[in-house]
């Protein structure tokens, strides 16, 4: 091989390399929340939404006795829509809640009855988009625990 085509093949090599590295980029930082299995996902940009979500009842701390609990929520600055669409809103959604970070219902509705057992639970609920994906940033309430006698 002549020295112009060995010193091609070494440019050629080293830019290869370069284009790599730069792809790769850092790894992804830790997540500074706790995973949500089954949580939806869409694709693109997702909008933000001035939507508040709040839990209503059972009340942090609370005791509960049966085989149901019932649950009340409270949604601010938005409404729930029944017919899912990707034509998002930043006020228009669903409601999702989660057991102890596992997505349990995709409700259309601010109240509800969940089955449960003796236990402590931590319950949060999320208002996501009309697509069933979450807005970005989430829009969390905040979590409650109660206990199940």
């Amino acid at each position: 091989m002549t020295r112009s085509r060995r010193r091609s093949v070494i440019l050629a090599a080293l830019l290869a390399v370069a284009l790599i590295v730069a792809g790769c980029g850092s790894p992804p930082a830790a997540p500074t929340t706790s995973a949500l299995p089954s949580a939806p996902v869409a694709s693109g940009t997702r909008p933000s939404s001035p939507t508040v979500v709040a839990i209503v009842q059972p009340t942090s701390g609370e005791s509960v006795s049966g085989t149901s609990v019932h649950v009340v929520l409270s949604l601010t600055g938005a409404q729930i829509v029944s017919a899912t669409t990707t034509n998002i809103q930043p006020d228009q959604g669903h409601l999702h809640l989660y057991v102890d970070n596992v997505l349990v219902s995709m409700n259309y509705g601010l109240e509800q009855d969940l089955p449960v057992h003796s236990g402590t639970y931590v319950l949060k609920a999320e208002f996501v988009a009309a697509d069933h994906a979450p807005f970005n940033p989430r829009v969390w309430s905040p979590e409650v625990f109660f206990t199940v006698k």
